[in-house]
């Protein structure tokens, strides 16, 4: 059997009071975020039926990874960004992923 891979999904979910400003910051964040150590991918959706919604999905190798990838400069910094443009906190939360495997 080959090696298992113990992978951390996280979501994270934003409504934002200023659509426009929060993808500029989302859209930097996310290319950042795909060179960092750990990172297998994130995808970054908007709302087609809620404007200002928004959604990032990422995959990490391991929940050390993801764990380091939030305590580090870049988390810190979209964070701040966001502040004063949010209707509400972001809803974050993390999965399983017993069928998240990548095709290749």
């Amino acid at each position: 059997m080959p090696d298992e891979i113990d992978l951390a999904i996280v979501t994270m979910r934003f409504d934002a009071t200023d659509g426009g400003t929060l993808l500029a910051i989302l859209s930097k964040y996310v290319v950042l975020s795909r060179m960092q150590p750990g990172c297998r991918n994130i995808d970054l959706c908007a709302s087609v039926t809620r404007p200002g919604r928004f959604l990032l999905i990422q995959k990490w190798d391991s929940p050390a990874a993801q764990r380091a990838h939030f305590d580090s400069a870049l988390m810190i910094e979209m964070a701040r960004s966001c502040e004063g443009i949010l209707a509400s906190p972001p809803d974050i939360d993390m999965w399983d992923g017993p069928s998240a495997h990548d095709l290749n």
